[in-house]
C-alpha cells in the first residue's frame, strides 16, 4: 500500500498525500463526490476499503438526516412482462433529480427487484448511498407485483409526459385495448377500492355520520334524514371512491362495470402510485 510518504512520488494530489489513481479508483466505486473520496482516504490511512465503509457510513447518516424532506418530484415506473407485472414510484425533491441518470438507473433497479419478486427495502443501502451522492431525500413511494393466473391479464399505465402517476390493473379476461383503457381510468378517476365489499366498516360509518352532521341534513325532519345520508353515501362515497361505480371516463352513459361487462371483464386489483406532489 502506498503510503503518505510515497503520495509525491507516485503521482498523488498535491498537498492531499493521496495517490491520484486511488482516488480515481474509489470515486469509479462508489460514485462519491472528489473530496468525499479524498477526505476518506486520508481518514483511512489510504485503505481503500476502510474508506469505502467511512463513505457508506456518512452517506447513511446524510440520508437520515434528509428523510423529513418532502419529495413532491420522482418518476413512476410500471412494466408487463407475460403472466407478472410490477409498479414502482421513486420520489426526490427536485425536477432536475427526477431527471438525473444515476436517479433513473436506481428507480429501473427498484421495478426489476420487485419484478423479480423481491422487497424494494433490499436496496436500501443503495438508495442511502445516492441520497448522499445526489444531495436529495429520496424515497422508494409506493411498490407492487402482480402475477396474472390462467384467464387472466395485466395492463399498465403511466401518465405523459411526467411519467408520476402510473397503474397496473389486473383483470379476469383479455381485452388489451379496454384494459388498458381501464388503467387510463384509474389513473384519472383515483378510484379507492375495486368493490363496496372492500371499504372497512367503520369507513363507511365515518362517511356516515359526516353526511348526517352537515347543516341542510340537520335541517331535515328527522324521519327522512337517514334515507338522505344514505342517497349522499351512494352519489358521493361510493361514486368516487368504488372503482366499478365510477362513471367511465371513456363514455360518460356508463360506469366502469357496465363497460367492462361488455368486453368480457372483471377487475380484480389495481395500484395507483402518485410521485406528485
Amino acid at each position: 500500500m502506498t503510503t503518505p510518504q510515497d503520495a509525491g512520488a507516485s503521482g498523488g494530489v498535491p498537498g492531499v498525500g493521496v495517490p491520484a489513481s486511488l482516488v480515481k479508483e474509489l470515486r469509479d466505486q462508489t460514485g462519491a463526490g472528489m473530496m468525499d473520496v479524498k477526505r476518506a482516504l486520508e481518514e483511512s490511512g489510504g485503505d481503500l476499503e476502510a474508506a469505502r465503509r467511512l463513505l457508506r457510513e456518512r452517506g447513511m447518516a446524510q440520508a437520515a438526516k434528509r428523510a423529513g424532506r418532502e419529495t413532491s418530484e420522482g418518476v413512476v415506473l410500471v412494466t408487463v412482462s407475460g403472466h407478472v407485472g410490477a409498479i414502482a414510484g421513486i420520489g426526490c425533491e427536485t425536477e432536475p433529480v427526477s431527471k438525473n441518470a444515476e436517479f433513473l438507473a436506481f428507480a429501473e433497479r427498484v421495478l426489476e427487484t420487485v419484478e423479480g419478486g423481491e422487497s424494494a427495502g433490499s436496496l436500501e443501502t443503495e438508495r442511502a448511498e445516492l441520497v448522499a451522492r445526489l444531495g436529495e431525500n429520496i424515497v422508494v413511494v409506493d411498490a407492487a407485483r402482480m402475477e396474472a393466473d390462467d384467464g387472466e391479464s395485466l395492463a399498465e399505465y403511466v401518465h405523459p409526459p411526467a411519467n408520476r402517476i402510473g397503474v397496473l390493473v389486473r383483470l379476469k379476461g383479455e381485452s388489451p385495448v379496454t384494459a388498458r383503457r381501464l388503467a387510463m381510468h384509474v389513473s384519472f378517476a383515483q378510484p379507492r377500492y375495486v368493490t363496496r365489499d372492500e371499504i372497512p366498516e367503520e369507513d363507511v360509518r365515518s362517511e356516515r355520520e359526516i353526511y348526517a352532521a352537515q347543516p341542510d341534513v340537520l335541517a331535515k325532519p328527522e324521519e327522512v334524514r337517514e334515507k338522505i345520508v344514505e342517497g349522499m353515501l351512494q352519489k358521493r362515497f361510493y361514486a368516487e371512491s368504488v372503482l366499478t361505480e365510477q362513471v367511465w371516463i371513456h363514455d360518460t352513459s356508463k360506469s366502469v362495470a357496465q363497460a367492462l361487462s361488455e368486453e368480457g371483464l372483471e377487475v380484480l386489483e389495481f395500484r395507483r402510485i402518485s410521485v406528485a406532489g
